[in-house]
C-alpha cells in the first residue's frame, strides 16, 4: 500500500507525547512498556495489537517479557515518525484499557 510518507512535525510529535504521557520518543521511534495484571492478559494485548497492526498495514516492534510488553514504532519506509505510529500508538493504549477491563 502506498501510504504519506511524511514525517511528524516536531510540533504535533510534542502534542502527542503531551496527551499521551507514557509514550517516550527514545531513538527516533515511539516506545512504551504496558505492564499487563497476568501473562496472558499481557498476551491477548499482543494479539489484539497485532491485529490493529495487521489491518493498517503498519507493524511495530514488539518485546514480551512476562507481563511486560513493549512496543516501539516508526515508519520505516518514510525514515522517521509519521502520523500512522501517533495513530497506532493511542489505539494501543485504548487496547490495553479494554484487555484490563476485562481481566
Amino acid at each position: 500500500m502506498a501510504y504519506d510518507k511524511t514525517q511528524l512535525a516536531p510540533e504535533a510529535l510534542k502534542q502527542f507525547l503531551t496527551e499521551h504521557p507514557e509514550w517516550k520518543h527514545e531513538g527516533g521511534m515511539l516506545r512504551r512498556t504496558y505492564e499487563a495484571p497476568s501473562f496472558l492478559a499481557g498476551i491477548e494485548f499482543v494479539s489484539r495489537v497485532a491485529k490493529a497492526a495487521e489491518a493498517a498495514d503498519h507493524h511495530p516492534d514488539i518485546d514480551i517479557r512476562w507481563r511486560k510488553v513493549t512496543l516501539a514504532l516508526v515508519t520505516h519506509d518514510a525514515g522517521g515518525l509519521t502520523w500512522r505510529d501517533t495513530k497506532l500508538a493511542a489505539e494501543s493504549d485504548t487496547l490495553f484499557t479494554q484487555v484490563v477491563k476485562q481481566g
